[in-house]
């Protein structure tokens, strides 16, 4: 089947919703062979996890109040409420295994996209899944060393492992995925537990709103937040392989309603557990209310049981971040191999080996920071922001340019709805900037972007090459 080449005149539209109709088990395409829960699971595999058992005792530093730690969890929550109605009505609109890229195609054009995908490849998801691969990497290290740089040996394990098992089929993936979200579920509800049974702290409770953080620590704070919350937008990227169109709509607000009552049902767990004091000081805070509740036992299970769970989020991390790379293999002729999809298997297998070795590239450069979970957080959060806000933007141009296509959902409150979600990642934007400047760490993300111009110019004479021979 010749490649889907996103426009943004009006007929592109019908093109590529044909291109993704059912063929046949060899179809060269995404099929619509996910149900509504294998998506649920796919997406909160994907949040839960990527920072919930380290990040509680980051934004309990930075606040320094119990209540305004408590405000930052819930405003992430309702943060991504909003976001969550944008991506319905574009999901639903526009379904596409390229997710952003596509809606980002559409809206500004290929050059814009490709900066985007250029971005996701080398930034964004593959920093997402080295960043989740590192956490399991510091939680099984605390059962089972491997040495120098543990952390980093068993991220690249788990990188190679959970990368064979997606090239072997989306169908025992997704299977794999249901059983680890519902005891990744069951996690949170353990560590709930223990924080509520552990011996109450030596400190005295913690008064809440008893002191006010400066504007800029609470952006700080956010950017942990928020990137603790992310991955529900990853839901656009299996929109094509739903067996329902308007499916998306119901995957995105289930999924974000179970982690966000999860989410702050664990603050509330570690505050009452660990008091503030400690919980800002605690490197693994989930680990240390269960060794409080149930002793060394305990916490020995939590770690293993924060490595497992983990395993859920990068598994999903991977399903979508593999798609991404196929879509832009689909309209570049110079990357076409990365636009191959297995019909046997429903896999991009080409776009899962691609992602898989830029992904152990960074967990090697992560091994040789001081910590590479904050590493990866510096490299990714500036990158995801500014093009989170062009998504955000692409719903109004995508309005005013295809007012015809069926939208099966419509974001309520237009157009003050989406120009709220715009305002916070702006705001998220500018804090993460400042949070990596503050680290010395901002000309990174900027050295990768620059190298995708290069890539952009190299690639789009590589394709015009390729079709003039």
């Amino acid at each position: 089947m010749a490649a889907i080449r996103c426009a943004q005149s009006r007929d592109t539209l019908p093109r590529v919703r044909r291109a993704f109709a059912p063929t046949g088990s060899t179809a060269t395409v995404p099929q619509p062979i996910l149900r509504r829960i294998d998506a649920v699971a796919i997406v909160v595999g994907i949040v839960v996890g990527a920072g919930i058992y380290r990040t509680p005792s980051v934004v309990a530093g930075t606040t320094g109040d119990a209540g305004w730690m408590l405000v930052a969890w819930m405003l992430g929550a309702a943060i991504s409420f909003v976001g969550a109605l944008c991506y319905a009505e574009l999901a639903s609109a526009y379904p596409h295994a390229g997710g952003d890229y596509h809606f980002l195609t559409l809206a500004f054009g290929r050059n814009v996209s490709f900066l985007y995908a250029w971005a996701r490849a080398t930034v964004i998801q593959t920093g997402s899944i080295a960043l989740l691969a590192f956490v399991f990497g510091d939680y099984l290290s605390t059962v089972f060393p491997l040495g120098a740089h543990s952390s980093a040996k068993w991220a690249a394990l788990v990188v190679i492992a959970l990368t064979a098992i997606n090239v072997a089929g989306l169908r025992k993936s997704v299977r794999m995925q249901n059983a680890l979200t519902a005891v990744e579920v069951l996690g949170l509800a353990a560590v709930v537990v223990a924080g509520f049974s552990a011996a109450a702290p030596a400190e005295p409770s913690p008064v809440l709103f008893a002191s006010t953080p400066d504007l800029s620590k609470l952006g700080v704070a956010m950017v942990f937040v928020l990137l603790t919350y992310g991955g529900w937008n990853e839901a656009a990227y299996i929109s094509a392989e739903l067996k329902a169109r308007r499916a998306i709509v119901f995957v995105l607000f289930a999924s974000l309603a179970v982690v966000a009552v999860g989410y702050v049902a664990v603050n509330i767990a570690l505050l009452y557990g660990l008091g503030l004091a400690g919980l800002a000081k605690s490197a693994a805070p989930a680990a240390d209310v269960m060794e409080r509740a149930f002793g060394t036992g305990g916490a020995n299970a939590l770690a293993l049981f924060v490595a497992v769970a983990t395993l859920t989020s990068i598994n999903a991390t991977m399903i979508v971040g593999a798609r991404s790379n196929y879509a832009m293999g689909r309209d570049w002729t110079a990357l076409r191999l990365l636009g191959t999809w297995d019909g046997e298997r429903d896999a991009p297998r080409v776009g899962y080996l691609f992602q898989s070795a830029v992904a152990l590239a960074l967990i090697g450069f992560g091994a040789l920071q001081h910590d590479g979970f904050e590493a990866m957080v510096n490299f990714t959060a500036p990158v995801f922001w500014s093009f989170l806000l062009l998504v955000g933007l692409s719903l109004f141009v995508l309005r005013a340019r295809h007012g015809e296509v069926e939208r099966p959902f419509r974001v309520p409150l237009y157009p003050f709805t989406p120009l709220l979600f715009c305002a916070v990642c702006a705001f998220l934007l500018h804090a993460s900037v400042n949070y990596a400047a503050s680290n010395d760490a901002v000309h990174i993300s900027l050295l990768v972007m620059a190298a995708g111009v290069v890539a952009l110019l190299l690639t789009r004479a590589s394709s015009r090459s390729r079709r003039e021979g």
